[in-house]
Parts: structure tokens; C-alpha cells; sequence
């Protein structure tokens, strides 16, 4: 077996969710990331733990929502209880084709989503997601496989406690902070308030690869226009040049380029879908291009995105006076930070250009 597989497979148990003896691991997977399934049955076999396997079509998945009504939805109880089980999640991400379910309707996509919704609020604390490197997302990537498979591993097999220190120091940037303005060309400027939300340090244990610091803003506290100039993914679709225009935290006004129909899906999803739920901020420099997976596009260093949707139960304090966004969705967005571009913090520009204040060649 390749060796990168096999040190994928250690990451995970050992980094990502700390199995441990006896633990209930619940591992889903397509079929194309086989390789990967076997060596994490490998791992967990000598770590002495009890693996459940639940294996992923997409084929399955696209013949089923094709013929549901978005009115039929209901809770798939059994899934719940498997979940609930467990005592730790593996969630491994690849795709043969990743266009599989672009012909399902949108509104159907958003109502298995708001009727499984909790499921995720049962979900293990030790969780993670990972990719694959399977033929159909590096052909999405427009790489070939093997440049893709070495893409990924580069991405996921790394120094995480280096990257840990790195990240660091702008976690303790955002973690004092209020206001938070993202600046980018003539189409982006936004402004949010962060006071009393976590800033939280991914460095590759709930998503491998890592490679990002996020938080939540205040849901009421977004103000202005944002410009999505990279695509986004969504079950399928891909959307196009994203447009949305913020006023005391909802939207309330978007466009796209192509597929406006999925976008406005995602915003109609609930109540929550048209406010933020993160604020995401990439430093994974492994991840150099753009390959329509949001698992690795997300963490492209000169990059910043922000999710509509549900915030992360780790940029919320339990006991705090602020409450985060809530929604059945997340979904990511990406706006490209390199060029004529800055993040300011408390009117303190902390990023210009993609170039952190605590790197090299950051200038004032």
C-alpha cells in the first residue's frame, strides 16, 4: 500500500479523533477511497477499537432525491442512532464524479438537510473529514491523478504542530478583538463585529487537512456587499460569481453568474441561512490552487471565506453573552485576498495582499 495512505490513516486516528481501546468508531466512505478504508480498519484493529463502516454512493444518493418530494423529507432515525452511538466519527470524502447530483432539484437537497439537521447535533465531540484523492475531484481540480493524489498528501501530511504555532498569532489577533473589516478590489468590503466569539486554531484534527483560523460573527452585526470571485460548489452545482449584500446581518440582496436558482436555495434553506455563521481566514500554503473542493480551497493561504448558515459550536462560549448563528446549512465562500486587499482588526490592518502582519515582506 502507499505509504502516504498509511500515514493518512495514523493522522487520523491518532491526531484527528484519539481513538482509544474499545472505542465505537463510525467510519463513512465511498467506495473509491477503498485504499484509505483499509488502513484505517488496519489502525483502529491495532489500536483495539470497534469499527461500524457505512459506505457512500452517489449514484444511490442522486436515483433516491430525484424521485423524493421536498415535502417528504423526514429523519432518517437509524442514522441518528448510529451516530449517537459512537464514540468517534470518520467521515472520508472522494467522488468518481462530482457533477453526480447536479441534475437533483436544489429545493430538495435543502430539505434532506433541514430534515436530518439532528444528526449533526448528535454527532461524537471527536469527529473528523478528510478527502480521498479519488479521479473525480482531481479531474474537477483539472489535475491528473497522480499530480492529485500528491497535491492532497501534501496538504494533509504535515507538521501540524508547526502549523499550530503559526496560526497562533493571529488567533491571538482575533480573540481580543471587536470589529473585523475584509477589504477586497472595488467588489468587497464587510464589516462584522466578533466580540466574545472564539477564534479557533484548525490545525487538522475536525478537518484534515487544516490550515485556517475561524470564528463566528455577532449574527446582527454584518454590514455590506461581498463578491465571491472564486466558485462554490453545492451538491453538485456550481455557482458562480456569488454576490451578496448584508444589512443588520441578513441578506438582502444576491446574484451569481450561473446557477442563481442554487444559491438562492442555500438562503431560503431557513431563518439562519441568510446571516453568517463563519468567518474563515486561509494559511494552509501547501494548498497553492484552486480545486473546487472547499475541505482544501477554504484553507488557501491569501484567502478569506465566510459561510452563510450555521456557526461552529467552537467559536460560541458556552456560558457568554453572545449566541451564534443557527441554520440547518453552512456553506462556505471564498473571496480571493491577494491582490489590492486587507483585513483590518479594531482599525489595525493585520493582513494586506494575503501577507500576514507577522510575516515576512508584510508591509504597512
Amino acid at each position: 500500500m502507499d505509504p502516504r495512505v498509511e500515514r493518512h490513516a495514523e493522522l487520523i486516528v491518532d491526531h484527528c479523533v484519539d481513538i482509544q481501546e474499545n472505542d465505537d468508531v463510525y467510519l463513512s466512505a465511498g467506495t473509491v477511497a477503498e485504499d484509505l478504508v483499509v488502513a484505517l480498519h488496519a489502525e483502529l484493529g491495532k489500536r483495539g477499537a470497534n469499527p461500524l463502516l457505512s459506505w457512500s454512493n452517489s449514484a444511490a444518493s442522486r436515483a433516491y432525491h430525484r424521485e423524493m418530494s421536498a415535502d417528504d423529507y423526514t429523519l432518517n432515525e437509524h442514522s441518528r442512532a448510529a451516530m449517537e452511538a459512537a464514540d468517534a466519527l470518520i467521515a472520508i470524502r472522494g467522488d468518481e464524479n462530482t457533477a453526480e447530483t447536479s441534475d437533483v432539484p436544489p429545493e430538495n437537497l435543502s430539505a434532506a438537510q433541514r430534515a436530518n439537521q439532528e444528526i449533526q447535533e448528535v454527532r461524537p465531540d471527536r469527529w473528523v473529514g478528510t478527502q480521498y484523492p479519488a479521479p473525480g475531484n482531481a479531474q474537477k481540480a483539472e489535475m491528473s491523478t497522480e499530480e492529485y493524489e500528491a497535491f492532497v498528501w501534501n496538504a494533509v501530511n504535515k507538521d501540524w504542530a508547526a502549523q499550530h504555532e503559526h496560526q497562533q498569532q493571529l488567533v491571538e489577533i482575533l480573540d481580543d478583538a471587536d470589529d473585523v473589516r475584509i477589504k477586497s478590489g472595488e467588489s468587497t468590503d464587510v464589516t462584522m463585529n466578533i466580540s466574545g466569539m472564539n477564534a479557533v486554531n484548525d490545525d487538522g484534527r475536525k478537518n484534515l487537512p487544516g490550515g485556517e483560523v475561524f470564528t463566528a460573527p455577532v449574527p446582527d452585526s454584518v454590514e455590506g456587499h461581498v463578491t465571491f470571485d472564486k466558485p462554490v460548489m453545492y451538491l453538485g452545482r456550481e455557482i458562480n460569481d456569488a454576490e451578496l449584500t448584508f444589512e443588520n446581518g441578513e441578506v438582502v440582496d444576491y446574484s451569481a453568474g450561473q446557477n442563481e436558482d442554487a444559491l438562492g436555495a442555500i438562503l431560503d434553506t431557513d431563518e439562519g441561512a441568510r446571516r453568517l455563521g463563519e468567518l474563515g481566514i486561509g494559511m494552509n500554503r501547501d494548498i497553492d490552487q484552486f480545486t473546487y473542493n472547499m475541505l482544501f480551497d477554504e484553507k488557501m493561504g491569501d484567502t478569506v471565506h465566510m459561510a452563510v448558515g450555521r456557526a461552529i459550536d467552537d467559536c460560541v462560549p458556552e456560558d457568554g453573552d453572545v449566541e451564534g448563528n443557527e441554520s440547518a446549512t453552512h456553506v462556505d465562500m471564498i473571496v480571493d485576498m491577494s491582490e489590492d486587499s486587507f483585513i483590518e482588526v479594531d482599525g489595525e490592518v493585520v493582513q494586506r495582499d494575503g501577507t500576514f502582519r507577522f510575516e515576512d515582506g508584510f508591509e504597512e
